[in-house]
């Protein structure tokens, strides 16, 4: 135990190796919804649910289990929320067929790998200062809109319509379990319930198994259900060795052709503006910014750790890893070093061997989640000042368009292209950083060279 204390100079924070392993145990409740929901959505690209699963146990495990040895911070990690989503809708499902999730899977890997360069030699930050922050927060806020579209059409909520492009699907079955979802997660997230998103996917998916019929995996059917078009398939047991469909599956190659340039700078905007949002974030609820330099303390190091995270993401076959905002339940709860992460990151081991039965969560118990992590996205539209057009427009065309437009990438394009022809035409055209125009640059071509092909 000394050894521990000394090594996490965990006295010396303040703290004592009792509440960091509860705060490591709040923290991991709070994100363990990503062991099935990360898989579910990256399913809709056909990529192996169960491959994918041990892949997010993995990158969860190693990536926060390295931010605590590695920067001594209380910070977890996991693939991101809304890169999942960029990752199946856009590059792969939105390629039309020409991408495959092995190409996409090479796309996260060179991002890390550029990323890892971009921290090593202090170059990401200086991308970071470049972009405007009301873009940030219109590009986050539009994928957490994103995400809950993608959880509302998951179950029927939100259908195609003809007349209307889109339309309410009804009332069925599955919308009422959707909405009971919705209600009873929302409810303990209001009341602070610790573990509220993974307590809400169990509620609902027990309340699955009570109205849809259950189909044994050896063919035996249990009862008949409200909705037949929803079964339930158990598995014929519990346990099973992990899944080594996408582990190291990636196809490298791939992702170097010219067609691959703006979905991996893409990756590399979008996780980079995350993680960092994030790591600053919980930083300033946790007092972890430095009195001298006002910047968060150890960022260089929880930079690389994060850029790491993204690279075996790529290895291990899902998308990428990134700094979690959950870590700040872990710091509410006395987490102040890296012993918080380690334990965090030790407790997702052992669901690598509970595939079999993690698969049968329906989608309905992982739709709400979506919906409130959209939620919990959008609340950077507070700090836009919408009066001020010459900033907000330029965030509103991204936040409107990610979800429109059904890409990540659109959003991203249009916000930055916007922003920068406006300045132009207002004539503050010296306002615009080097790094921007290089961006913009990468936005146009995005948009020329489907034309090129």
């Amino acid at each position: 135990m000394s050894a521990i204390d000394n090594f996490f100079k965990i006295k010396e924070n303040g703290s004592n190796i009792q509440t960091e392993i509860i705060a490591g145990i709040a923290t991991f409740l709070t994100m363990a919804y990503i062991i099935i929901v990360n898989p579910g959505i990256l399913a809709n690209a056909n990529m192996p649910f169960a491959g994918v699963m041990f892949a997010t146990i993995l990158v969860c495990a190693f990536s926060s289990i390295a931010m605590g040895l590695y920067t001594n911070l209380p910070f977890a990690l996991a693939p991101g929320m809304g890169l999942n989503a960029f990752i199946a809708f856009s590059i792969i499902l939105g390629s039309g067929g020409s991408v495959t999730w092995q190409t996409a899977m090479g796309a996260v890997f060179i991002s890390g790998i550029i990323f890892i360069l971009l921290s090593l030699f202090k170059i990401r930050e200086k991308i970071v200062e470049a972009i405007p922050e009301s873009l940030r927060y219109g590009v986050a806020s539009g994928i957490g809109i994103f995400l809950a579209l993608i959880g509302l059409t998951e179950v029927g909520f939100i259908i195609k319509n003809p007349a209307t492009i889109v339309g309410f699907g009804g009332i069925t079955p599955q919308v009422i379990l959707f909405i009971i979802g919705l209600l009873i997660t929302g409810f303990m997230v209001i009341k602070k319930i610790k573990g509220a998103l993974i307590f809400g996917i169990i509620i609902t998916a027990i309340l699955a198994f009570i109205i849809n019929p259950i189909v044994v995996a050896s063919g035996g059917k249990a009862f008949t259900s409200l909705d037949p078009t929803a079964a339930i398939i158990l598995p014929d047991t519990i346990f099973a060795l992990p899944n080594l469909d996408v582990f190291f599956k990636l196809d490298i190659t791939g992702a170097l052709s010219l067609g691959m340039i703006l979905p991996i700078f893409t990756l590399l905007f979008t996780d980079m503006f995350d993680s960092i949002s994030t790591f600053v974030g919980v930083s300033e609820v946790g007092g972890f910014i430095d009195e001298e330099t006002k910047q968060p303390k150890n960022v260089g190091k929880a930079l690389l750790v994060d850029a790491f995270s993204t690279t075996i993401s790529g290895l291990f076959g899902t998308s990428p890893g990134t700094t979690y905002i959950e870590s700040a339940t872990g710091v509410q709860e006395g987490g102040r070093t890296g012993l918080t992460a380690v334990v965090a990151g030790l407790l997702f081991l052992p669901f690598m061997f509970l595939s079999p039965i993690l698969r049968v969560i329906p989608v309905v118990a992982t739709a709400p989640i979506l919906v409130l992590v959209g939620l919990f996205m959008i609340v950077p539209l507070m700090k836009i000042k919408w009066s001020d057009f010459e900033d907000s427009l330029p965030a509103f065309l991204s936040l409107i368009l990610i979800p429109l437009t059904y890409s990540i990438t659109q959003g991203i394009v249009w916000g930055f292209i916007s922003y920068t022809i406006i300045k132009v035409l207002l004539g503050k055209s010296k306002d615009i950083p080097l790094t921007l125009w290089i961006i913009d640059i990468f936005a146009i071509l995005s948009l020329t060279l489907p034309f090129l092909k």
